[in-house]
Protein backbone atom coordinates (compact mmCIF):
# COMPACT_ATOMS: atom_id res chain seq x y z
CA UNK A 1 0.00 0.00 0.00
CA UNK A 2 1.32 3.30 -1.38
CA UNK A 3 0.86 5.74 1.28
CA UNK A 4 -0.31 8.98 0.19
CA UNK A 5 -2.36 10.94 2.87
CA UNK A 6 -3.51 13.81 1.54
CA UNK A 7 -3.83 16.37 4.38
CA UNK A 8 -7.33 18.52 4.20
CA UNK A 9 -7.07 21.30 6.20
CA UNK A 10 -4.15 24.54 7.27
CA UNK A 11 -2.76 24.83 10.66
CA UNK A 12 -4.04 27.91 12.90
CA UNK A 13 -2.25 29.75 15.45
CA UNK A 14 -5.15 31.42 16.66
CA UNK A 15 -7.98 28.37 16.44
CA UNK A 16 -5.92 25.19 16.16
CA UNK A 17 -4.96 22.99 19.69
CA UNK A 18 -1.10 22.08 19.50
CA UNK A 19 -2.28 18.38 19.07
CA UNK A 20 -4.03 19.00 15.77
CA UNK A 21 -1.27 21.26 14.78
CA UNK A 22 1.34 18.46 15.50
CA UNK A 23 -0.84 16.04 13.05
CA UNK A 24 -1.06 18.87 10.63
CA UNK A 25 2.77 19.32 10.29
CA UNK A 26 3.18 15.56 10.04
CA UNK A 27 0.63 14.97 7.10
CA UNK A 28 2.33 17.68 5.31
CA UNK A 29 5.53 16.12 5.48
CA UNK A 30 3.95 12.63 4.61
CA UNK A 31 2.10 13.79 1.70
CA UNK A 32 5.18 15.71 0.53
CA UNK A 33 7.36 12.96 0.87
CA UNK A 34 10.38 16.21 2.48
CA UNK A 35 9.61 19.59 3.64
CA UNK A 36 11.90 21.97 5.26
CA UNK A 37 10.34 24.26 8.34
CA UNK A 38 9.84 27.36 6.29
CA UNK A 39 8.09 25.65 3.59
CA UNK A 40 6.02 24.12 6.50
CA UNK A 41 5.12 26.78 7.74
CA UNK A 42 4.12 28.70 4.71
CA UNK A 43 1.80 25.74 3.70
CA UNK A 44 -0.16 25.55 6.94
CA UNK A 45 -0.19 28.66 8.41
CA UNK A 46 1.98 28.40 10.94
CA UNK A 47 4.84 30.63 12.70
CA UNK A 48 7.96 29.51 11.64
CA UNK A 49 8.76 29.10 15.87
CA UNK A 50 5.92 26.78 15.93
CA UNK A 51 7.09 24.65 13.45
CA UNK A 52 10.34 24.66 14.87
CA UNK A 53 8.88 23.59 18.42
CA UNK A 54 6.54 20.75 16.59
CA UNK A 55 9.17 19.25 14.63
CA UNK A 56 11.78 19.32 17.37
CA UNK A 57 8.91 17.22 19.33
CA UNK A 58 8.32 15.26 16.35
CA UNK A 59 11.96 14.15 16.36
CA UNK A 60 12.17 13.55 19.80
CA UNK A 61 9.05 11.29 19.55
CA UNK A 62 10.92 9.66 16.25
CA UNK A 63 8.38 10.06 14.22
CA UNK A 64 10.83 12.98 12.28
CA UNK A 65 14.38 11.95 10.42
CA UNK A 66 16.49 14.68 9.25
CA UNK A 67 16.81 14.23 5.39
CA UNK A 68 19.56 16.21 4.19
CA UNK A 69 19.50 19.67 3.22
CA UNK A 70 17.76 21.56 -0.38
CA UNK A 71 19.24 25.20 -1.13
CA UNK A 72 16.69 27.35 -2.11
CA UNK A 73 18.76 30.43 -3.63
CA UNK A 74 19.94 32.71 -0.77
CA UNK A 75 20.95 31.86 2.68
CA UNK A 76 22.02 28.49 4.31
CA UNK A 77 20.68 25.40 2.66
CA UNK A 78 17.14 24.54 4.32
CA UNK A 79 17.04 21.19 6.21
CA UNK A 80 15.12 18.63 5.01
CA UNK A 81 12.38 16.15 7.32
CA UNK A 82 11.20 13.11 6.55
CA UNK A 83 8.51 11.29 8.11
CA UNK A 84 10.88 7.89 10.03
CA UNK A 85 8.52 4.57 8.62
CA UNK A 86 9.71 2.75 11.74
CA UNK A 87 8.33 5.70 14.01
CA UNK A 88 5.07 3.82 14.29
CA UNK A 89 2.84 1.01 13.30
CA UNK A 90 -0.97 0.91 13.53
CA UNK A 91 -2.76 -2.52 13.73
CA UNK A 92 -5.62 -3.30 11.13
CA UNK A 93 -8.03 -6.25 12.13
CA UNK A 94 -10.72 -7.26 10.19
CA UNK A 95 -13.63 -9.21 11.75
CA UNK A 96 -16.04 -11.41 9.63
CA UNK A 97 -18.34 -14.12 10.70
CA UNK A 98 -15.82 -17.00 9.59
CA UNK A 99 -12.62 -15.45 9.70
CA UNK A 100 -10.00 -12.97 11.40
CA UNK A 101 -8.04 -11.05 9.35
CA UNK A 102 -4.95 -8.40 10.72
CA UNK A 103 -2.03 -6.24 9.24
CA UNK A 104 0.89 -4.33 11.31
CA UNK A 105 1.53 -1.85 8.93
CA UNK A 106 4.54 0.92 9.34
CA UNK A 107 4.41 5.09 9.32
CA UNK A 108 4.83 4.42 5.23
CA UNK A 109 1.81 2.30 4.61
CA UNK A 110 4.04 -0.44 4.12
CA UNK A 111 2.36 -3.64 5.31
CA UNK A 112 4.90 -5.54 7.13
CA UNK A 113 2.63 -8.72 8.33
CA UNK A 114 -0.26 -10.22 8.16
CA UNK A 115 -2.40 -13.00 9.29
CA UNK A 116 -5.55 -15.26 8.62
CA UNK A 117 -7.54 -17.06 11.26
CA UNK A 118 -10.53 -19.16 10.40
CA UNK A 119 -13.09 -18.54 13.52
CA UNK A 120 -16.18 -21.20 13.99
CA UNK A 121 -16.88 -19.28 17.42
CA UNK A 122 -17.57 -15.53 17.34
CA UNK A 123 -18.32 -14.47 20.96
CA UNK A 124 -16.94 -11.45 22.64
CA UNK A 125 -14.03 -13.49 24.29
CA UNK A 126 -12.92 -15.99 22.19
CA UNK A 127 -12.85 -13.47 19.28
CA UNK A 128 -10.88 -10.99 21.38
CA UNK A 129 -8.72 -13.40 22.48
CA UNK A 130 -7.99 -14.30 18.97
CA UNK A 131 -6.95 -10.53 18.34
CA UNK A 132 -4.43 -10.43 21.03
CA UNK A 133 -2.87 -13.66 19.79
CA UNK A 134 -2.49 -12.16 16.00
CA UNK A 135 -1.09 -9.18 17.26
CA UNK A 136 1.58 -10.73 19.73
CA UNK A 137 2.17 -13.17 16.71
CA UNK A 138 3.28 -10.48 14.49
CA UNK A 139 5.22 -8.33 16.68
CA UNK A 140 7.28 -10.98 17.86
CA UNK A 141 7.71 -12.11 14.04
CA UNK A 142 8.73 -8.28 13.12
CA UNK A 143 10.62 -7.61 16.19
CA UNK A 144 8.78 -4.43 16.39
CA UNK A 145 9.01 -2.10 19.48
CA UNK A 146 5.11 -2.97 20.64
CA UNK A 147 5.27 0.68 22.45
CA UNK A 148 5.90 2.16 18.87
CA UNK A 149 2.47 0.63 18.46
CA UNK A 150 -0.03 4.01 17.73
CA UNK A 151 -3.34 2.12 17.63
CA UNK A 152 -5.84 -0.79 16.00
CA UNK A 153 -8.43 -0.02 13.58
CA UNK A 154 -10.88 -2.70 14.54
CA UNK A 155 -13.79 -3.07 11.10
CA UNK A 156 -16.82 -4.77 12.01
CA UNK A 157 -19.84 -5.95 9.49
CA UNK A 158 -22.32 -3.13 9.75
CA UNK A 159 -25.00 -1.99 9.80
CA UNK A 160 -24.60 -0.67 13.60
CA UNK A 161 -27.32 -0.65 16.08
CA UNK A 162 -29.19 1.80 18.23
CA UNK A 163 -25.80 2.44 20.21
CA UNK A 164 -23.67 3.73 16.82
CA UNK A 165 -20.64 2.00 16.87
CA UNK A 166 -20.54 0.34 20.37
CA UNK A 167 -22.75 -2.28 19.17
CA UNK A 168 -21.64 -4.82 16.12
CA UNK A 169 -23.94 -5.92 13.34
CA UNK A 170 -26.36 -9.06 13.37
CA UNK A 171 -23.38 -11.14 11.52
CA UNK A 172 -22.03 -11.12 14.72
CA UNK A 173 -24.17 -12.89 17.27
CA UNK A 174 -23.85 -11.73 20.98
CA UNK A 175 -22.36 -8.41 20.07
CA UNK A 176 -25.26 -6.25 19.41
CA UNK A 177 -25.05 -5.36 23.37
CA UNK A 178 -21.08 -5.10 23.84
CA UNK A 179 -19.24 -1.84 24.06
CA UNK A 180 -16.73 -3.01 21.37
CA UNK A 181 -14.51 -0.21 21.32
CA UNK A 182 -14.53 -0.34 25.04
CA UNK A 183 -13.95 -3.86 24.96
CA UNK A 184 -10.79 -3.60 22.28
CA UNK A 185 -9.55 -0.69 23.96
CA UNK A 186 -8.55 -2.25 27.48
CA UNK A 187 -7.85 -5.60 25.94
CA UNK A 188 -5.06 -4.29 23.50
CA UNK A 189 -4.18 -1.34 25.42
CA UNK A 190 -4.41 0.71 22.48
CA UNK A 191 -6.50 3.79 21.42
CA UNK A 192 -9.34 1.93 18.60
CA UNK A 193 -10.84 3.11 15.81
CA UNK A 194 -14.23 1.09 14.96
CA UNK A 195 -15.50 0.94 11.57
CA UNK A 196 -17.51 -1.06 9.02
CA UNK A 197 -15.59 -2.88 6.66
CA UNK A 198 -17.05 -0.54 3.44
CA UNK A 199 -15.69 2.88 5.28
CA UNK A 200 -12.25 0.71 6.07
CA UNK A 201 -11.93 -0.19 2.71
CA UNK A 202 -12.54 3.27 1.19
CA UNK A 203 -9.85 4.67 3.19
CA UNK A 204 -7.44 1.94 2.53
CA UNK A 205 -8.35 3.17 -1.97
CA UNK A 206 -8.29 6.42 -0.66
CA UNK A 207 -4.59 6.07 0.92
CA UNK A 208 -3.66 3.77 -2.41
CA UNK A 209 -5.40 6.78 -5.06
CA UNK A 210 -4.83 10.00 -3.56
CA UNK A 211 -8.32 10.93 -3.66
CA UNK A 212 -9.96 13.19 -1.72
CA UNK A 213 -13.96 13.02 -3.14
CA UNK A 214 -15.07 9.60 -4.14
CA UNK A 215 -17.47 6.29 -3.25
CA UNK A 216 -16.17 2.53 -2.69
CA UNK A 217 -18.84 -0.28 -3.84
CA UNK A 218 -17.64 -2.83 -0.88
CA UNK A 219 -18.52 -6.22 -1.68
CA UNK A 220 -18.42 -8.47 1.22
CA UNK A 221 -21.25 -10.67 1.75
CA UNK A 222 -23.83 -8.40 1.47
CA UNK A 223 -22.78 -4.54 -0.50
CA UNK A 224 -21.86 -1.51 1.04
CA UNK A 225 -20.78 1.97 0.07
CA UNK A 226 -17.88 3.87 1.46
CA UNK A 227 -18.02 7.70 1.05
CA UNK A 228 -14.95 9.42 1.12
CA UNK A 229 -15.75 14.13 1.20
CA UNK A 230 -12.62 16.31 0.83
CA UNK A 231 -10.33 13.65 2.89
CA UNK A 232 -12.65 12.58 5.61
CA UNK A 233 -15.10 9.21 6.07
CA UNK A 234 -18.69 9.88 5.94
CA UNK A 235 -20.45 7.70 8.53
CA UNK A 236 -23.21 9.09 9.42
CA UNK A 237 -25.29 9.96 12.83
CA UNK A 238 -24.90 6.25 13.79
CA UNK A 239 -22.38 5.08 11.76
CA UNK A 240 -24.52 3.64 8.92
CA UNK A 241 -24.39 6.10 5.90
CA UNK A 242 -23.42 3.64 2.58
CA UNK A 243 -25.65 1.10 3.74
CA UNK A 244 -26.81 0.56 0.19
CA UNK A 245 -27.51 -2.53 -0.70
CA UNK A 246 -30.73 -2.26 1.00
CA UNK A 247 -31.69 0.31 -1.73
CA UNK A 248 -34.23 -0.50 -3.91
CA UNK A 249 -33.84 -0.75 -7.77
CA UNK A 250 -35.82 -2.24 -11.08
CA UNK A 251 -35.06 -5.70 -12.38
CA UNK A 252 -37.00 -8.08 -14.56
CA UNK A 253 -39.42 -9.53 -11.57
CA UNK A 254 -39.66 -6.14 -10.41
CA UNK A 255 -38.79 -3.38 -7.01
CA UNK A 256 -35.43 -5.45 -4.80
CA UNK A 257 -33.15 -4.77 -3.17
CA UNK A 258 -30.10 -3.37 -4.90
CA UNK A 259 -27.51 -6.35 -3.48
CA UNK A 260 -30.24 -9.26 -4.15
CA UNK A 261 -28.84 -8.24 -7.52
CA UNK A 262 -25.08 -6.91 -6.62
CA UNK A 263 -23.56 -9.27 -4.59
CA UNK A 264 -22.09 -12.44 -3.62
CA UNK A 265 -24.81 -13.72 -1.77
CA UNK A 266 -26.75 -12.80 -4.99
CA UNK A 267 -24.37 -15.25 -6.78
CA UNK A 268 -25.27 -18.24 -4.19
CA UNK A 269 -28.95 -17.55 -4.63
CA UNK A 270 -28.43 -17.35 -8.74
CA UNK A 271 -26.20 -20.22 -8.79
CA UNK A 272 -28.55 -22.54 -6.40
CA UNK A 273 -25.51 -23.20 -3.93
CA UNK A 274 -25.95 -24.62 -0.53
CA UNK A 275 -23.42 -22.28 0.80
CA UNK A 276 -21.46 -18.77 0.48
CA UNK A 277 -19.31 -18.97 -2.33
CA UNK A 278 -15.32 -17.62 -1.92
CA UNK A 279 -13.24 -15.88 -4.01
CA UNK A 280 -11.51 -18.79 -5.41
CA UNK A 281 -15.48 -20.67 -6.32
CA UNK A 282 -16.65 -17.13 -8.03
CA UNK A 283 -12.94 -16.81 -10.13
CA UNK A 284 -13.35 -20.63 -11.55
CA UNK A 285 -17.53 -19.56 -12.47
CA UNK A 286 -15.77 -17.03 -14.62
CA UNK A 287 -13.26 -19.02 -16.04
CA UNK A 288 -15.64 -21.72 -16.97
CA UNK A 289 -18.11 -19.11 -18.33
CA UNK A 290 -20.90 -20.88 -16.52
CA UNK A 291 -24.41 -19.81 -18.01
CA UNK A 292 -26.03 -19.26 -14.50
CA UNK A 293 -23.08 -17.40 -13.32
CA UNK A 294 -23.31 -15.17 -16.78
CA UNK A 295 -26.96 -14.92 -15.92
CA UNK A 296 -25.84 -13.26 -12.81
CA UNK A 297 -23.12 -11.20 -14.28
CA UNK A 298 -25.93 -9.48 -17.04
CA UNK A 299 -28.52 -9.15 -13.99
CA UNK A 300 -25.29 -7.85 -11.62
CA UNK A 301 -24.51 -5.11 -14.63
CA UNK A 302 -28.11 -3.89 -14.82
CA UNK A 303 -27.98 -3.56 -10.96
CA UNK A 304 -24.50 -1.71 -11.21
CA UNK A 305 -26.03 0.97 -13.78
CA UNK A 306 -28.76 1.92 -11.55
CA UNK A 307 -26.03 2.07 -8.88
CA UNK A 308 -24.04 4.02 -10.12
CA UNK A 309 -26.44 6.65 -11.60
CA UNK A 310 -27.90 7.09 -7.77
CA UNK A 311 -24.13 7.77 -6.41
CA UNK A 312 -22.99 10.01 -8.83
CA UNK A 313 -26.44 12.10 -8.51
CA UNK A 314 -26.71 11.95 -4.86
CA UNK A 315 -22.76 12.49 -3.96
CA UNK A 316 -20.85 13.95 -7.09
CA UNK A 317 -17.68 11.84 -6.63
CA UNK A 318 -14.30 12.22 -8.66
CA UNK A 319 -14.83 8.28 -9.21
CA UNK A 320 -16.89 4.89 -8.09
CA UNK A 321 -14.79 2.32 -7.19
CA UNK A 322 -15.00 -1.70 -6.55
CA UNK A 323 -13.66 -3.63 -4.46
CA UNK A 324 -13.57 -6.24 -1.73
CA UNK A 325 -14.25 -10.26 -1.92
CA UNK A 326 -14.86 -10.42 -5.98
CA UNK A 327 -12.11 -11.87 -8.38
CA UNK A 328 -10.59 -8.02 -10.03
CA UNK A 329 -11.42 -10.43 -13.31
CA UNK A 330 -15.17 -10.24 -12.43
CA UNK A 331 -15.25 -7.01 -11.14
CA UNK A 332 -13.47 -5.42 -14.48
CA UNK A 333 -15.84 -7.39 -16.59
CA UNK A 334 -18.83 -5.84 -14.75
CA UNK A 335 -17.51 -2.28 -15.01
CA UNK A 336 -16.62 -3.46 -19.12
CA UNK A 337 -20.64 -4.25 -19.50
CA UNK A 338 -21.87 -1.85 -17.29
CA UNK A 339 -24.22 1.05 -19.08
CA UNK A 340 -23.07 4.36 -17.61
CA UNK A 341 -25.86 6.55 -17.29
CA UNK A 342 -26.51 9.72 -19.03
CA UNK A 343 -28.85 11.40 -17.05
CA UNK A 344 -25.53 12.17 -14.22
CA UNK A 345 -23.68 15.07 -12.99
CA UNK A 346 -20.99 12.84 -13.36
CA UNK A 347 -21.45 12.31 -17.28
CA UNK A 348 -18.55 14.80 -18.13
CA UNK A 349 -15.84 15.82 -20.30
CA UNK A 350 -13.90 17.33 -18.15
CA UNK A 351 -12.64 14.59 -15.20
CA UNK A 352 -9.97 12.38 -16.45
CA UNK A 353 -10.92 9.69 -13.46
CA UNK A 354 -12.85 7.16 -15.26
CA UNK A 355 -16.14 7.25 -13.68
CA UNK A 356 -16.01 3.42 -12.65
CA UNK A 357 -12.58 1.55 -11.75
CA UNK A 358 -11.45 -1.41 -9.76
CA UNK A 359 -9.94 -1.13 -6.47
CA UNK A 360 -6.07 -1.64 -6.32
CA UNK A 361 -6.05 -3.37 -2.53
CA UNK A 362 -6.88 -6.51 -3.34
CA UNK A 363 -8.43 -9.13 -0.59
CA UNK A 364 -7.19 -7.13 2.45
CA UNK A 365 -8.60 -3.79 1.29
CA UNK A 366 -10.74 -3.69 4.65
CA UNK A 367 -8.12 -5.05 6.94
CA UNK A 368 -5.59 -2.47 5.45
CA UNK A 369 -8.42 0.49 5.90
CA UNK A 370 -8.59 -0.31 9.15
CA UNK A 371 -4.95 0.42 9.93
CA UNK A 372 -4.98 3.05 7.64
CA UNK A 373 -7.55 4.69 9.94
CA UNK A 374 -5.00 4.65 13.20
CA UNK A 375 -2.92 6.58 10.37
CA UNK A 376 -4.90 9.10 9.15
CA UNK A 377 -5.66 9.87 12.82
CA UNK A 378 -1.76 10.59 13.12
CA UNK A 379 -1.66 12.52 9.74
CA UNK A 380 -4.80 14.30 9.18
CA UNK A 381 -6.18 16.54 11.88
CA UNK A 382 -9.81 15.10 12.90
CA UNK A 383 -12.66 17.85 12.02
CA UNK A 384 -13.90 17.59 15.81
CA UNK A 385 -10.58 19.43 17.13
CA UNK A 386 -10.97 22.24 14.43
Amino acid sequence: MDMNILPSHSGSNAVRSRSSNRQAVLGRIQSAGQMGRAEIARSLGLSTQAVSNIIAELEEDGLLLEAGTRSGGRGLPAVQYSVNAEGGYALGVEIRPDAIFAALVDLHGNTIATRRRAIKNNKPDKLVAKVIKLRDEMVQKTGINAERLMGAGIVIPGPFGQTGLSGLGSDLAGWQSIDARTLFEDALGLPVELSNDANAAAMSERIAHGLSNFAYLYFGAGLGLGLVNQGQLVAGAFGNAGEIGHVQIMTAGGPAPLEQQLSRVSIQTFMRAQQPLDIDAISALFTQKDPRFWNWLEAAASALSQATGLIENLFDPQTIILGGAMPDAVLSHLIAQTHLPDLSVSNRTDNPIARLQCGTCGRMTATLGAASLILNRAFTPQAASL
